[in-house]
């Protein structure tokens, strides 16, 4: 992965460029052959970056990438080996030894970098010297193509189908089967009859559930008890689960969707936690294999098969995503439809290359050698979708090419966190510096960029717009996997895919899954300094908790060279071996001491406190004792301790920080006291302990960056939302039981000026005056169990700017009034304004089912009921409580 390799390098070669770099040894000649280094290292990205344009010769390009790849890999260990040595030299001759090694493997390096130089210049020169002609351009303008919004082509009849089975009229259980090959559009189509408002009306529970290839129980049930009984205990256990499951479904009519199931095994345990009782229930699943759907499926509901979609219906699917409502030039529709018709009706393969094909610009030439690489191959629909995969792929920018390919080290099926994926491309070094923008903005339009290219596809997104998570196809993700060990991205222990290399030492990252402690066994044969492995990511939860354990960071401490060490789930304190491993730039594992680690940005500590840095002072000062500051630090995580201010005064420069277990004692008030030194902070989440009584807000909070504050269990007076509203940046506010009354009476002065994003849970309040003067800027309410409240704010109907309102789990006079409000705004000549209500089925319990099916619940005895499913903004924020080690990101 040459271009991954450089960017890894440059990152190296510019802290040796830094004026005044500590790990520069003061000699002029070294400066130079750094230099000399970092001028090769940058012509070589831009020759890989105007050489992918080429798409005619891929083949001879990735024999020369692969060559690139090899020699910055061996340029950067000697590079790093050598600067190890300095930072870990004992006294002056030790260092002066390191620093002549590290001018000798300089002198090396810069001899193999002029010997790639002329290998480019020659495949340069042929380049230009046999291009005469000039493409044909066209002006036509390309419309951003936007992934979240699946087009739905061609499956009318499938749809139909599928409804027409959900309606029957058979009251008892049913299980209807989809069935068809991978990229079929099998997922497309549950997901379009699950999120229809008019079916799922008809349900009162409904969940929507993935199994994947490899099953998992636990997190299959997880899965459905949060979608059925609402937040979930992680620490649950799989009987609870299940009772939690079977009587939260237990009388209701319900609607289940169980996605990509691969055995019948699997099915077996799924199927016998689902009640039937005849109230016209459904079950709709999912699979590639007949075998599985023909035994899943209902006696009188045969699987359905979904179809390959017609040639007419792929172009439809093809323009749709290229061109959106415009049409094909004309010069490009022969063209177009010859390559679209060797997708031979295949959804995935349609949708890939159409953004393969949006991204390398409108021209018949483009199009011509696409179309010229897949007429060298056929094969079966499924042979030729992985050829157009990989075809998509190998024109990737070489910029996008390793951060696509690290993406298969994520589990199968899983919703990625943006945030989880952009900070590891970040520790890896896989971003390259665009136009002073931060690493952390310019890895968003990566992400944005292969959702353009239809490689990835969006989830869930953020009140402000931002991504929240994406998932990738599991076929895109086996490539991944094959072209990452190919090309020695990543390394998957065990899997059956060819790799780099045979010696494990020359891996340059490792996904370890589950229990393989014979993966370490073999590194003490090869302690002989040369291991290379970058990263070591470890995924494999409590299995990882054996006898053993005790050893592995002592073997790790092996691993020199390590850049990033995922340990989370090895349940061992990391502390003794992070000052030998130099060159960490990502840490998640279990430390005992951080205030010594000056350059960290990220810190999350969970179910510890986080160390006294006024003790830390005391035990690490020999004579005169000297201040401990993070001045670095931009995110903090951490459960509140009696030293909480002392940390805060010491990590002023921070822009995210979420405290948990606040109390009503000295700690509150003395982290109010602190909040003035926080002027960067832009992200604030309190979580008050739940017993904790009220909270006071007794002055005015100074933050003049603020633009997003969650609280929770804080109690407050509704009048300290007046404190709140003088917040001059203030977007988006969120609350769960964070204040204390049931009037909230609004003043005319009192304006939340940029507040963009309301949301209030579990609050009791009942009467809520407000005018659309206090709310500018509103575009999103949502209002979810607040079962005392009498209306929404009528006035809300003038807000101009309102987008949506949400309204789950609230009585009926709440919903009404959501619903006046969108005839107000259409009133107005807004007919943009969504409104979302899920009823609370404490109050359709109440009233007659319309089918006469009506079921009475006679337990009633769970307070969740009224909770359909996990809200998403709670899950963004309640993923620390699944960690249980300090997580700490060096960057």
């Amino acid at each position: 992965m040459a271009y991954a390799a450089l960017s890894s390098l440059m990152h190296t070669l510019q802290k040796l460029l830094q004026p005044k770099s500590p790990l520069i040894c003061g000699t002029s000649m070294q400066q130079q052959h750094v230099e000399s280094v970092h001028q090769s290292v940058c012509a070589l990205q831009v020759f890989l970056e105007d050489a992918t344009n080429e798409v005619s010769d891929i083949e001879n390009l990735k024999v020369l990438e692969r060559k690139i790849r090899d020699v910055v890999y061996k340029a950067e260990d000697k590079v790093d080996s050598s600067l190890s040595n300095i930072i870990l030299a004992d006294n002056d001759d030790d260092r002066d030894r390191a620093c002549r090694l590290l001018n000798q493997e300089l002198q090396v390096v810069e001899m193999a970098f002029d010997s790639l130089e002329k290998e480019v210049m020659v495949v340069e020169f042929n380049k230009h010297g046999g291009k005469s002609e000039e493409l044909a351009t066209t002006s036509y303008s390309l419309v951003k193509n936007n992934t979240e919004e699946t087009t739905f082509v061609g499956m009318k009849d499938d749809l139909d189908a599928i409804v027409n089975c959900l309606n029957a009229q058979m009251k008892e259980l049913i299980v209807i089967s989809v069935v068809g090959m991978g990229g079929i559009g099998k997922t497309t189509l549950a997901r379009k009859v699950f999120d229809d408002s008019t079916i799922r009306c008809r349900f009162d529970k409904h969940a929507w559930v993935t199994i994947s290839e490899q099953y998992n129980k636990r997190k299959m049930l997880l899965e459905v008890a949060s979608s059925v009984g609402g937040i979930i205990n992680q620490e649950t256990s799989n009987d609870r689960l299940m009772e939690i499951v079977y009587r939260g479904l237990k009388g209701r009519r319900f609607l289940i969707v169980i996605d990509d199931i691969w055995s019948t095994e699997a099915w077996d345990q799924v199927r016998r936690i689902f009640p039937n009782d005849y109230n016209k229930s459904r079950i709709i699943l999912t699979t590639r294999l007949k075998n599985v759907a023909d035994y899943a499926s209902s006696p009188d509901f045969p699987p359905h098969d979904v179809s390959f979609l017609s040639l007419d219906d792929s172009w439809k699917l093809f323009t749709g995503r290229l061109f959106r409502m415009d049409p094909c030039p004309l010069q490009l529709v022969k063209i177009g439809k010859h390559i679209i018709q060797q997708c031979q009706g295949l959804p995935l393969s349609i949708v890939v290359i159409a953004g393969l094909l949006g991204k390398i610009g409108l021209t018949r030439d483009n199009w011509k050698k696409i179309e010229e690489n897949l007429n060298s191959f056929f094969g079966t629909v499924s042979e030729q979708c992985q050829a157009i995969l990989s075809l998509s792929y190998n024109c990737l920018p070489p910029y996008l090419k390793a951060c696509f390919l690290y993406i298969g080290g994520f589990p199968e099926d899983l919703e990625i966190r943006v945030s989880k994926l952009i900070s590891s491309w970040i520790a890896e070094q896989f971003i390259k510096e665009r136009s002073n923008k931060r690493l952390e903005v310019v890895a968003e339009e990566y992400v944005e960029e292969l959702m353009d290219r239809n490689l990835i596809l969006a989830g869930r997104r953020k009140p402000n717009g931002r991504i929240k998570t994406c998932k990738i196809h599991d076929l895109l993700r086996q490539l991944c996997i094959r072209e990452a060990q190919i090309e020695n991205v990543v390394h998957f222990p065990y899997s059956d895919v060819p790799t780099y290399s045979d010696d494990i030492n020359d891996r340059r990252r490792v996904i370890i899954p589950r229990l393989i402690e014979d993966y370490f066994c073999d590194h003490p044969r090869h302690r002989n300094g040369n291991i290379t492995t970058r990263s070591l990511i470890f995924i494999g939860g409590k299995s990882y908790l054996v006898s053993e354990i005790n050893q592995w960071p002592d073997i790790i401490s092996h691993f020199k060279l390590l850049k990033v060490l995922d340990a989370r789930e090895i349940g061992y304190d990391f502390s003794p071996i992070i000052p030998q491993l130099v060159h960490l730039r990502y840490v998640n594992a279990r430390i005992a001491e951080i205030w010594t680690m000056s350059e960290i940005k990220h810190v999350e500590i969970l179910d510890v406190d986080m160390p006294d840095p006024v003790e830390a002072e005391r035990y690490l000062s020999i004579g005169e004792q000297q201040p401990l500051f993070l001045h670095n630090l931009q995110t903090l995580v951490l459960d509140s301790s009696p030293f909480l201010a002392e940390i805060l005064k010491r990590t002023a420069n921070l822009d995210k920080l979420k405290i948990r277990c606040v109390n009503q004692h000295n700690e509150w008030y003395a982290f109010l006291d602190c909040l003035i030194l926080l002027q960067r902070l832009e992200t604030l989440h309190i979580k008050a302990i739940e017993d904790n009584g009220h909270l006071v807000l007794s002055r005015d909070i100074c933050l003049p960056n603020l633009k997003e504050l969650r609280l929770a269990w804080t109690y407050l007076a509704w009048e300290d939302m007046t404190v709140l509203a003088n917040l001059p940046n203030l977007e988006v506010l969120k609350t769960e039981r964070a204040f204390n009354g049931i009037k909230w009476i609004l003043d005319d002065d009192v304006v939340f000026q940029k507040l963009k994003y309301l949301r209030f849970e579990f609050e009791n309040l009942e009467i809520w005056e407000a005018s659309s003067d206090n709310f500018p800027m509103l575009e999103q309410l949502v209002l979810w169990n607040i079962e005392e409240l009498e209306e929404i704010p009528q006035s809300f109907g003038e807000i101009m700017t309102l987008k949506l309102v949400e309204v789950e789990y609230c009585n009926p006079a709440v919903d009404n009034s959501a619903k006046n409000i969108q005839e107000e705004q259409e009133n107005w000549g807004n007919y943009e304004l969504q409104i979302r209500i899920t009823p609370s089925v404490k109050w359709l319990a109440s009233h007659t089912d319309d089918d006469g099916d009506d079921e009475e619940d006679d337990d009633d005895e769970d307070e969740d009921d009224d909770s359909d499913k996990a809200d998403d903004d709670r899950e963004e924020d309640d993923d620390e409580d699944d960690d249980k080690y300090a997580i700490i990101a060096c960057i």
